[in-house]
């Protein structure tokens, strides 16, 4: 009768390699308003305190206050408007989703937005984004309903889970902290999740095959 003696097997070999762990998704935060005396700053604080508190997401803001774009659209910008595109373009090329910040002017958008969004093109494509609205009674849902009829003509995908601030001067104190954070606070989870998830699929799939729509 034959004998045969077993080699045992490293326990390290045994075990399936580790997966690292993707990079952070680049978030560009867009303050939409540029209104005097605009409240998003405040609703901006409180967004990136929620960002800033996950390690999948890595922050950075666009501000339309910042940056004086004309409404008249040029194939070919003069050097004052390409000095001004080149604070905003490249933040908005390196991103790999975004989340616009929007009030409700007159049941729709701010034009700031809407000038900042038709300056650029390729900068959104197959690109999610999400919403975080303010205004009154709406909240600023109805500048919400028509930004992703924009992104959507821009191929981009919104994300169906928004955060809405309805009468948002009386949610927040004078230290622009929230007075009730649990609903919002569970609702930016939902939709940074969603976020998350739907941005790292649109990156892992541009990185095999270009999107060419």
């Amino acid at each position: 009768m034959n004998s045969t003696t077993e080699v045992p097997v490293p326990l390290a070999a045994s075990l399936p390699a580790p997966v690292p762990l993707p990079a952070p998704l680049r978030i560009a935060v867009i303050v939409g308003s540029n209104r005097e005396g605009r409240f998003g700053p405040v609703v901006a604080e409180w967004l990136l305190g929620r960002i800033r508190d996950r390690t999948d997401l890595a922050v950075d803001v666009v501000d339309t206050a910042d940056v004086h774009l004309p409404t008249a659209l040029s194939h070919s910008p003069s050097a004052e408007v390409a000095a001004e595109l080149g604070k905003v373009t490249p933040h908005l090329a390196a991103a790999d989703a975004f989340v616009v910040l929007t009030p409700e002017y007159n049941h729709s958008f701010p034009a700031s937005l809407k000038t900042l969004i038709d300056w650029h093109f390729h900068e959104w494509r197959a690109k999610p984004v999400a919403f975080v609205s303010y205004g009154g009674l709406s909240g600023g849902l109805r500048a919400v309903e028509q930004l992703r009829q924009v992104f959507a003509e821009l191929h981009s995908v919104t994300v169906r889970d928004t955060v809405s601030f309805h009468n948002a001067g009386a949610s927040f104190d004078d230290q622009g902290r929230h007075k009730d954070p649990s609903a919002p606070d569970a609702a930016a989870k939902v939709m940074l999740d969603q976020l998350a998830w739907w941005g790292l699929a649109l990156r892992e799939a541009k990185s095999v095959r270009p999107y060419g729509g």
